[in-house]
């Protein structure tokens, strides 16, 4: 009777243990993991003799196994059919050994970090010098401001900003409804409700609102900015400017810039205002601080200079965005696979650093507004 399964059975013998492999030693077959499993535990034990005239069926990832738990190497006895040793040869000739795990020393982990080093350093390299790029661009277009990409300023403008208006309003209004249901949980115990307005318009206007905003632009608009160069530079387009005499910097990265630089305290306010509507109805429904005490204390709990302040922080969010985002785009390789990679590293890169930037702000200006 035949076995539907691929077996592996040890027969004692007085010279010791014959294995005897039966069933169809196949792909399909040992892609099970039961069939699988029950390979694997028989294998472990030892023989000294193979008999594999019982084997309906061996293909190459049987023989493969095979060979591979004989050591790569023919055992001294062996029973085998003409067929089987034909596929047993034709692994034997075709396969190579599998490379060994390198253990990486002292000398590798310091070359590892130093490549490292280096390739943070060309990246820090290249957005210097696409920033000092940038600030000729900006000398040349006082210059000559007829001569501006302006078309492609205000499609940038509409893209960045107009479109993002729905998702930044509704993430600001959730995060201000979810914070103000956490802040008046804690205010309750304390019997200080009124403060929510301090908490909420501290918290939104001078940190939430401007770096809400920002990361969702870092997301959404900067992952289309390195993708629009890079296509540019797979499609061969950026090598057409370079032919023509159009400078790029000028064409593709002040454009860019601008919008972003504009569009950015804009999206902030609006995404403030959002956050503020949202925890003023939140406030309103777990408190009973009502909207018009909100909007009438929200003057004195928080200085102007708080807004200047988060406007500020928006501008170089915005800059920053876009800088990291044309930098990545124009380092992109005429393939595919770079294209992908080029656009994760661009919306990690500008997160990061709007958290870093963030924090320095918060640094710098910590006796501002407070």
């Amino acid at each position: 009777m035949a076995v539907s399964v691929p077996r592996l059975v040890h027969q004692a013998l007085p010279q010791g243990a014959t294995a005897l492999p039966q069933g169809p030693w196949t792909a399909a077959r040992l892609a099970e993991p039961a069939a699988w499993a029950a390979v694997q535990r028989a294998l472990k034990q030892t023989a000294v003799a193979w008999d594999l005239r019982g084997v309906e069926r061996l293909d190459h990832v049987g023989a493969q196994l095979l060979w591979n738990h004989w050591g790569r190497r023919w055992p001294e006895h062996i029973e085998i059919l003409p067929a089987q040793r034909a596929m047993l040869e034709r692994v034997a000739r075709y396969s190579c050994a599998p490379p060994r795990p390198q253990r990486l020393g002292p000398t590798a982990v310091w070359l590892a970090l130093g490549r490292q080093v280096l390739l943070v350093l060309g990246h820090l390299q290249g957005l210097l010098r696409l920033l000092g790029q940038l600030a000729f661009d900006l000398l040349r277009l006082l210059r000559h401001p007829r001569q501006g990409p302006w078309r492609d300023f205000s499609g940038h403008l509409y893209r960045i900003g107009a479109t993002a208006l729905p998702i930044t309003a509704l993430v600001g209004f959730l995060i201000g409804v979810v914070l103000a249901y956490l802040v008046a949980q804690q205010l309750q115990l304390f019997g200080a409700d009124p403060y929510i307005v301090n908490l909420l318009g501290i918290s939104v206007i001078r940190e939430l609102g401007p770096v809400l905003a920002a990361l969702l632009i870092a997301g959404r608009s900067g992952s289309t900015i390195t993708a629009q160069i890079g296509v540019m530079r797979v499609t061969e387009e950026i090598d057409a400017m370079r032919v023509l005499g159009i400078p790029r910097g000028f064409r593709l990265v002040l454009p860019r810039v601008l919008a972003l630089a504009l569009a950015m305290p804009l999206l902030s306010v609006w995404t403030t205002l959002a956050a503020l509507v949202g925890g003023m109805l939140a406030a309103d429904f777990t408190l009973g601080v009502s909207p018009a005490y909100f909007i009438s204390a929200l003057p004195d709990a928080v200085q102007a200079s708080n807004l200047t302040l988060a406007t500020a922080k928006s501008v170089a969010f915005g800059v920053l965005v876009a800088l990291i985002g044309c930098h990545f785009g124009l380092r992109v390789k005429p393939n595919t696979e770079s294209l992908g990679q080029g656009t994760t590293a661009s919306v990690v890169v500008s997160i990061t650093g709007v958290i870093l930037v963030d924090a320095l702000f918060a640094v710098l200006f910590r006796d501002v507004g407070i």
